[in-house]
């Protein structure tokens, strides 16, 4: 009978955790260093970040992409009408590719939108409202800025 009991036991005990969640990871690692997030980018953000301030963390990241592009670009506009015009796919002041092939063309037409769209849609919000972002949209924005900021750093021009 002990010989059962122990087998009952060892069952037991190996099932207790059976249906149960794992327990959430250490958080030895910032989320910024998780999500990779470009190094300028956490120079105006991780502060805020840090502090609980998501949604201005997020407009502090897209203002500063919206100042490197003029600056890159010598055009005096910002937002929507500054991407539109400075990943002009017609003689852009900012060449992301060659501009040689179909695929390169669709590429800088395919950013320039994306560069307008995010000033559109995730910066002026946040510039004219009151939002209060969770975490996850917050980290979500930060990673896609962050990728901007990576594709402007291997532009072709200027």
């Amino acid at each position: 009978m002990s010989i059962a009991f122990e087998i009952f036991e060892r069952v037991a005990r190996a099932s207790k955790d059976v249906g149960q969640a794992p327990a959430a990871p250490s958080r030895d690692v910032h989320p910024f260093d998780e999500r990779n997030i470009h190094p300028e980018i956490s120079t105006v953000s991780k502060k805020l970040f840090d502090d609980g301030h998501y949604s201005q963390a997020t407009f502090e990241a897209f203002k500063f992409l919206d100042n490197k592009v003029k600056t890159l670009s010598g055009i005096q506009e910002s937002g929507f009408s500054l991407m539109m015009n400075a990943f002009n796919e017609k003689g852009p002041k900012i060449q992301l590719t060659d501009l040689a092939t179909v695929s390169e063309k669709d590429e800088q037409i395919g950013y320039r939108y994306i560069f307008a769209g995010t000033m559109a849609g995730i910066r002026n919000p946040r510039g004219h409202e009151n939002l209060v972002d969770p975490i996850d949209l917050c980290l979500d924005h930060l990673s896609l800025a962050s990728v901007l900021m990576r594709r402007l750093d291997v532009r072709k021009t200027p």
